[in-house]
């Protein structure tokens, strides 16, 4: 792996804050770095008493048309009141400048708690939230997003394992071997699933990026947005034994419906796209891990332990993949 230096080490906070002042407004000299590993995120004080929260995007991950199309979304949500946070734009109506090398953009400073997925009136309201998230996805497309689909989170990602040198040679004939065979298996779903209808997604629904306040749910950042079945955006949502991920599934379909067709056929790719989930993440690692701030927050990705834990899920998710989709009543 590379030990050249990662382009974030030149974003000093002189750096930063004369970037943030291109949108027009006055930093106060005061900031605060906000837990972020994709991109570099920082709570910037402002002179009139503000705050902005700056992303500074990953130098080589986007291009331009790409993140102006994640901008528009956000931007669309907000106009039909959906609680999403858009950037903000500076004088000339721009969301997205470069400075120093880097492409940024400022958002008003919102906060809230990881949603609480144990309670069916919060199951309920997601459900809604997503519902009209989906509602307005559907009736518009990315021209400049990826897609989500076995290339881009299984081919693609197991290629790059292959390449490089992360996996270590004692498990590497075992990991690629289990990896084949759940691609194998993921395939075969899909292939019996037939074609999925293909929405604007969040891409990345996880509930830790979701943030909750009693005014309810909202989502500060939308940077994985992306094209693919509704199903992805409220499978991560789900855990515990079957019985009780239907109970849960049940909930936060009720609020869904009640904004969006919800497809239950998609239920059939759950698994499918844990799988490819499960790849995709391991070569997400191994990409990064040129950033300093990779080993020093995932250290364990480096040990043989993680690649046989990784080894074992897979062929867990062999099994799963042949199982009954859950059933929604």
């Amino acid at each position: 792996m590379s030990n050249e230096a990662h382009p974030y080490e030149a974003l000093t906070p002189d750096v930063m804050l004369n970037a943030v002042e291109t949108f027009g407004v006055r930093c106060d000299g005061s900031f605060l770095a906000l837990n972020s590993y994709e991109n570099r995120v920082y709570q910037v004080g402002l002179e009139d008493g503000d705050y902005v929260v700056v992303k500074f995007y990953r130098p080589g991950r986007w291009a331009q048309d790409s993140i102006l199309e994640e901008h528009a979304f956000a931007a669309e949500l907000e106009s039909y009141e959906i609680p999403v946070v858009a950037p903000l734009m500076d004088a000339s109506g721009c969301t997205l400048r470069e400075s120093a090398g880097f492409q940024l953009a400022i958002y008003p400073r919102r906060g809230g708690r990881t949603p609480e997925l144990d309670q069916p009136d919060t199951r309920q309201w997601l459900g809604r939230f997503l519902g009209r998230i989906h509602a307005v996805g559907a009736v518009g497309r990315f021209e400049h997003r990826p897609g989500l689909d076995i290339d881009t989170f299984g081919y693609g990602p197991r290629a790059y394992l292959a390449d490089s040198d992360v996996v270590p040679a004692d498990v590497r004939d075992s990991f690629f071997a289990a990896v084949d065979e759940a691609l194998e298996r993921v395939a075969m779903v899909f292939e019996t699933a037939g074609p999925l209808h293909q929405i604007r997604l969040h891409g990345d629904c996880h509930p830790n990026n979701i943030l909750w306040t009693p005014a309810g749910p909202h989502f500060v950042d939308l940077d994985d947005c992306r094209t693919g079945p509704a199903v992805q955006d409220l499978w991560m949502w789900l855990s515990g034994d079957r019985e009780e991920r239907e109970i849960q599934l049940r909930d936060i379909l009720i609020g869904y419906n009640e904004f969006h067709y919800f497809d239950v056929g998609q239920l059939y790719v759950i698994e499918a796209l844990r799988t490819l989930r499960l790849i995709h993440y391991s070569a997400w690692l191994a990409r990064r891990w040129s950033d300093p701030a990779f080993p020093l927050s995932f250290p364990w990705f480096a040990s043989p332990r993680y690649w046989e834990e990784q080894i074992n899920t897979l062929r867990d998710q062999w099994e799963q993949l042949v199982e009954p989709p859950l059933s929604y009543h």
